[in-house]
């Protein structure tokens, strides 16, 4: 994602020189400065949920193994206590997931809504 989003504000800014109406270049500008911003917010984000992801998969590949060694009534009450605590990991995990989601929701929201004031603010419109 970070790659493809570099090269795509690359070539935004790179295309900026094209313009040969200010007005037009300057709205562009914005909006390049505007979506830069918004990209990192989600980006943080994003960064924030993947660190959340590893510990939980690592709980849970730890009981799975547990499992497959002690696979007995015993070691399946003993369980219990764990799985309560990774049931609560996987939704704190899903919620940081959805604030991701609503994060990108945000972000999308944001630039189409700069587009539409853009488009209204044309010349000739």
């Amino acid at each position: 994602i970070e790659e493809v989003s570099e090269a795509l504000f690359a070539e935004w800014e790179k295309e900026l020189n094209e313009y040969t109406n200010r007005t037009l270049r300057n709205s562009s500008k914005q909006q390049l400065k505007t979506a830069r911003q918004n990209y990192v917010r989600l980006i943080k984000a994003m960064h924030k949920a993947e660190s959340k992801i590893q510990p939980v998969l690592a709980a849970f590949k730890d009981q799975v193994l547990y499992l497959k060694h002690n696979l007995n009534a015993r070691a399946i009450a003993a369980l219990q206590h764990e799985f309560i605590e990774i049931s609560i990991d996987i939704s704190q995990l899903i919620l940081a997931m959805e604030q991701i989601i609503a994060e990108a929701n945000q972000f999308v929201a944001v630039l189409v809504d700069q587009q539409n004031r853009d488009q209204k603010a044309l010349p000739g419109r």
